[in-house]
């Protein structure tokens, strides 16, 4: 794993003033795969391990899809507002909706009133976890064959946010999130 304030992309953004302040979010759902291409299950809780990822998760366990390649990824996020665009057609870049359970988009974390993209290189609270963000995801064309829907374009630029975990816990569906000061980086 690469710590997510060291990844090249949270390492910019660190330094770098800006973004959505004042949020209040709530992590709507949890889930993980035990390993590559599994199926999504979800939890009702889950053990956040910093420097590791989420108990029982592929990339807690180094058994992910990509999990030979460095990178940040001990948690992943994704905004709810995004599938419910998905759901609307919004952009109209396929030939219809696409509903996406919360489970289908394999981000760990579904989340609403959280403004993903502004959170690279600022460090957030779900419940008592503290979380780095360290880059934005991107969809890939894996996820379009799992799937079999065209959901690599309407995710472009909105596919969530890769983090670490600084300080470690339980989490739960219903936990507030917010933006932390940069005290303790």
């Amino acid at each position: 794993m690469v710590e997510a304030f060291a990844h090249a992309a949270g390492s910019i953004a660190r330094h770098v003033p800006g973004g959505a302040v004042g949020f209040k979010g709530v992590l709507l759902h949890i889930h993980v795969a035990p390993a590559a291409s599994f199926e999504m299950e979800e939890l009702a809780e889950a053990q956040c391990v910093a420097g590791r990822g989420i108990v029982g998760d592929r990339y807690y366990e180094g058994s992910g899809t990509y999990s030979p390649k460095p990178d940040t990824r001990e948690v992943t996020l994704i905004e709810q507002e995004a599938l419910d665009a998905l759901a609307r057609n919004d952009p109209p870049l396929q030939a219809g909706p696409i509903a996406l359970a919360p489970g289908d988009h394999r981000r760990n974390l579904t989340v609403r009133g959280v403004p993903l993209n502004h959170l690279v290189g600022r460090r957030f609270r779900v419940g008592d976890v503290i979380l780095r963000g360290g880059r934005l995801n991107f969809p890939c064309k894996y996820l379009e064959e799992l799937l079999g829907l065209p959901v690599y374009l309407p995710l472009y630029n909105r596919s969530g946010l890769n983090c670490g975990i600084e300080r470690g816990g339980v989490i739960r569906p219903g936990d507030a999130i917010e933006l932390l000061d940069d005290d303790g980086a």
